[in-house]
């Protein structure tokens, strides 16, 4: 008996479900969930590099193992499984998007460029065209149904709440998506893989950006983009020289490691980076204030409300704020927010939307710092 309300309309026994499988444990048990609903089960897998690279990866996302992994659970659990190949719209959508925004002294944060893309966007077109009544992925995010309209929620359980990449997601995919293990914990949901045998019940959560798994951004940004890589000055917030840095590729705002100026009375951080003079400029801790931020190309599922709550990292905590005319303006001065970057927005724990943060307003300081271009 399965254990989730898909929620689809009509009999189980009657309806397709496609499952979005990366070939990890949480997709493995949405799928699992699927398959014990009664429904037909259609497991689709991305390709997101080319062979001979992928099958170097581990601990990663779609990558030649966890292709393999993604089959083999398929085959334990009876159901179809196919694999999609995205490489050039990943490479392009997300990986030079990543560089470009390095390149431009931005923060990127491409988790929330892929769902937006390949992995919702194109699998929603795929699922459509199998005929699907459900779109099912392993998401810690639950779809609410409020007088039948849904609406997207965090998961359940806030350490593993995965909303904040998920901003993106329009009303129209949010109709067939579907999120099985969004009221469960991870141990709850490595324990139904344990009972159920599959193949990836202790497989490790993957680390890091997916197509970084070695964790060093800057040796990606300096391969694509390695006009990244020539040094430049270090400056205070009046301009004073005050060293050296080996590439602005190296570095995001609010960064204080790898500085290396010594000799001041407390600590400095990037307060913004300036690509086209290959530039840093350095300040100390209250200099990265922030009171307010412009957002662009805004996607928004809930009502329009000018008092939320906002989060600008995934593992921040949501703040309060006021909406205007596309601007965030903080209640109380907000730390580690820079262009590039997602601010989403919640009421309580319900997702109402979020855009690209494109520049901040100082709060020590009446004027905008610098947006990158």
């Amino acid at each position: 008996m399965s254990r989730t309300d898909f929620q689809l309309g009509k009999p189980v026994s009657a309806a397709r479900i496609v499952v979005a499988m990366s070939g990890g444990v949480d997709s493995s048990v949405a799928a699992l969930l699927a398959a014990q609903s009664g429904a037909e089960v259609v497991g689709v897998t991305l390709q997101l590099y080319d062979h001979g690279e992928a099958v170097k990866r581990s601990g990663a996302c779609c990558a030649g193992q966890d292709i393999y992994d993604a089959a083999q659970v398929c085959e334990k659990l009876g159901i179809a499984h196919y694999v999609l190949d995205y490489e050039s719209r990943f490479r392009e959508g997300v990986i030079e998007r990543f560089a470009d925004d390095y390149a431009r002294g931005r923060t990127p944060v491409p988790c929330s460029l892929c769902n937006q893309g390949v992995k919702f966007t194109d699998l929603h077109g795929f699922a459509r065209e199998l005929g699907a009544d459900a779109l099912v992925t392993g998401h810690y995010v639950r779809r609410v149904l409020n007088g039948g309209k849904p609406e997207l929620h965090k998961g359940r359980d806030p350490a593993r709440d995965q909303s904040y990449f998920l901003y993106g997601t329009t009303a129209e995919q949010l109709d067939l998506l579907r999120f099985p293990i969004g009221e469960l914990p991870k141990a709850e949901v490595r324990a139904l893989a344990a009972e159920a045998g599959l193949p990836v019940a202790a497989k490790p959560d993957s680390q890091d950006i997916c197509f970084v798994p070695d964790g060093d951004y800057a040796g990606l940004v300096k391969r694509l983009r390695p006009e990244t890589e020539a040094p430049g000055e270090i400056v205070d917030l009046e301009g004073r020289v005050l060293g050296r840095h080996p590439g602005v590729v190296h570095f995001t705002v609010g960064q204080r490691r790898g500085l290396e100026i010594g000799g001041h009375a407390e600590p400095l951080y990037v307060v913004r980076i300036e690509p086209e003079e290959r530039r840093l400029v350095v300040g100390p801790k209250p200099a990265l204030a922030v009171a307010e931020a412009a957002v662009t190309d805004w996607n928004w599922l809930g009502e329009d409300q000018r008092e939320v709550a906002v989060k600008v990292r995934s593992l921040s905590r949501p703040v309060p704020a006021t909406l205007e005319d596309g601007r965030i303006r903080f209640h109380q001065p907000e730390y580690g927010v820079a262009p590039g970057q997602a601010a989403v927005v919640y009421d309580g724990d319900r997702l109402l939307g979020g855009g690209w943060i494109e520049r901040t307003v100082s709060a020590t300081a009446s004027a905008p710092l610098r947006a990158v271009a």
